[in-house]
């Protein structure tokens, strides 16, 4: 059962952390292993380094949202290939394998436009890892529209991550959790829900994800989305 498969269920608020481990695969020295290895690593591994970055105390690159692009940016000094791989947006496929194949196909096509395969300095290997999730309750229940908008500006950002970026491989739609929420509630809350589907927020921190949230549920409880 998820957090809110029954209806007009309180919405609980959960927080979460990573913990992250070595994926099991050597590392990469250059582009062409970077390629080889992508091509057989777990689904988990590319989930951590596209999408749990963000949530990531570690990651200190917001020009590049994902680990490959940092690294063919930082290591290999290549910035054609980094800001071909730091455009794509892991949420707009349809499956990890989708994305696995789109970002082989940009290696592939990097490969063939060089006359060399770049390698990173001593020491400056690609480590391939992933993370499990932990979670855990806060005790926080949300009744109400009203209740969200009010609750919002005091949650965490791994409570915001958990519920609105990572529920994405949860729910059966791939939405966020408040979104599947306000769906089975009584309310009028179409306009809402639309709101939160158009939100960009892979190229979001999260700091910036909680605002735009707070700033969005908070023009719908003021009825500007009305206006």
């Amino acid at each position: 059962m998820t957090d809110t498969e029954e209806n007009n269920m309180p919405f609980r608020i959960k927080d979460c952390t990573i913990i992250v481990r070595m994926a099991g695969l050597r590392e990469a020295m250059n582009l062409r292993e970077l390629e080889e290895r992508i091509s057989t690593c777990p689904v988990e591994c590319l989930f951590h380094h596209f999408c749990e970055t963000v949530i990531r105390p570690t990651f200190d690159d917001p020009d590049y949202p994902n680990d490959f692009a940092q690294w063919a940016s930082r290591q290999l000094r290549d910035r054609v290939l980094a800001e071909r791989l730091a455009n794509m947006n892991p949420y707009k496929f349809g499956s990890f394998e989708e994305l696995r194949r789109a970002v082989l196909e940009i290696i592939q096509e990097r490969l063939s436009e060089l006359d060399h395969i770049p390698w990173a300095p001593n020491g400056n290997v690609f480590h391939f890892m992933q993370a499990v999730t932990v979670v855990y309750d806060t005790g926080i229940l949300i009744d109400s529209i009203k209740d969200l908008n009010d609750q919002l500006p005091h949650m965490s950002h791994g409570s915001v991550y958990y519920h609105f970026v990572e529920a994405r491989r949860r729910t059966e739609n791939g939405v966020d959790d408040f979104s599947v929420w306000l769906s089975d509630k009584k309310e009028e809350t179409d306009p809402l829900v639309k709101a939160l589907s158009e939100i960009d927020f892979y190229f979001l921190s999260l700091a910036e994800l909680k605002q735009t949230l707070i700033d969005t549920v908070s023009s719908f409880v003021g009825g500007e989305m009305y206006a």
